[in-house]
């Protein structure tokens, strides 16, 4: 049986804005990171985490996770981070690494863009004195090449389209659809970008350039939706960036990708006590540590956690999912009065799935077969049969009853 894909986030920018460092700081993996353009020439896939309170403290529960992790009552729930190559001005024409590295975003189901707030690397990533860019010319520049990059695909078939619309012999929702699907755009986005923008969807034909280019910046808007990762924002050239940032409508975290992947290495190697997202650390081995090393962490104390709650890392991986994607998290189990799968592991596997996701999209989430012989579900917590239309809650917990198999 074959599960159906779980949710993605790519991390894009351009090159030498902390992308590599802040997906090694997510994932805690170990790729090249370097001050120079172009460091990521094959794109990194790697797991990151959404960090959410786990219903074993509601439920007053011992879990035992299969599919995450249980710390301390905070679940993090597995989420796949994909980082390419750095974006350029005319990337979408082949320009530095080109297309290839948009291609890879196709499959992203949100986006985030990490920047350098601090202003001291140019459009090329070239390193220049700090607060002598405006990085908000590179929130722009990389939202236009991504839609002119999408207006190179669309344009493509665009005279077809136009044409079997305007004969009544396609529905432009349908045939657009068609074009993007390798995007992971469908009619529902499609439909939105419409409302949005008031074009005429039975004369595509008639459209003007720029009414084409607005229609794909809220197509993009709606099914590639981007956060703003406001990164270096530990040097003093950042604050004033990041108030003009937010003043630009965006959704933007003010973030310090160097400082978190310093304080996962640390807790990794049992120097300190740190969980993702926490405002503070706990030093639990101070003998082991060097005078260096504790300088560092003071540093990170002083200039990033105490005046932001935080290095942002986590924030922005929380926000995205949870804010801006509306995804919740459910436990399916196998034993519904134990709340366990069939080994005895007491809330095995938490799943992030779309709100409003019933019980049986969570079957066809969990594998293919399992949805298609879909017979009802069980709310675990109050034993109580649930409908195959039944929309869920964060933090519900259920037993999946199929045909093929009992879940």
């Amino acid at each position: 049986m074959r599960a159906v894909r779980g949710p993605l986030l790519g991390i894009i920018g351009k090159p030498n804005s902390g992308k590599s460092t802040f997906f090694n700081a997510a994932t805690l993996q170990s790729v090249p990171m370097a001050s120079y353009p172009f460091t990521t020439i094959t794109p990194n896939v790697g797991i990151g985490h959404v960090r959410v309170e786990c219903q074993c403290k509601k439920l007053g529960v011992q879990d035992r996770p299969v599919n995450s992790v249980c710390i301390e009552g905070n679940r993090f729930v597995p989420i796949k981070m994909v980082d390419v190559a750095g974006l350029v001005p005319g990337a979408h024409a082949g320009r530095g690494l080109g297309n290839k590295f948009l291609d890879e975003l196709r499959q992203a189901d949100i986006l985030v863009h990490v920047i350098d707030a601090s202003g001291a690397t140019d459009e090329e990533g070239r390193i220049v004195p700090a607060g002598s860019h405006d990085p908000i010319r590179d929130v722009i520049f990389v939202e236009r090449e991504i839609d002119l990059w999408i207006k190179g695909l669309l344009e493509r078939d665009w005279q077809r389209i136009s044409r079997l619309v305007e004969t009544k012999s396609g529905r432009f929702q349908e045939l657009l659809a068609k074009r993007l699907s390798g995007l992971g755009i469908g009619e529902v986005e499609i439909a939105q970008a419409l409302h949005a923008t008031g074009l005429d969807s039975s004369r595509p034909g008639n459209w003007r350039d720029e009414d084409l280019m607005k229609f794909i910046c809220r197509l993009r808007q709606a099914a590639k939706p981007i956060i703003i990762a406001a990164n270096k924002i530990d040097i003093p050239e950042a604050k004033p960036n990041l108030e003009r940032l937010k003043h630009t409508g965006r959704v933007v975290i003010p973030c310090a990708a160097e400082a978190e992947l310093l304080l996962r290495r640390a807790a990794h190697k049992g120097l300190i006590k740190y969980l993702p997202g926490d405002p503070t650390f706990e030093v639990t081995k101070n003998s082991q540590l060097t005078e260096e090393q504790l300088k560092a962490l003071e540093r990170v104390n002083e200039l990033v956690l105490k005046p932001w709650k935080g290095t942002g890392v986590q924030q922005v991986i929380n926000t995205a999912f949870r804010d801006l994607m509306r995804y919740i998290v459910v436990y399916p189990v196998e034993d519904d009065r134990n709340l366990a799968d069939k080994k005895g592991n007491v809330l095995p596997d938490a799943i992030l799935i779309a709100e409003n996701s019933t019980a049986r999209d969570l079957a066809y989430r969990i594998h293919t077969e399992l949805g298609e012989t879909f017979l009802y579900a069980i709310d675990a917590k109050t034993g109580r049969r649930m409908a195959a239309d039944e929309p869920l809650k964060d933090g519900d917990v259920v037993k999946i009853v199929s045909a093929a198999k009992r879940v």
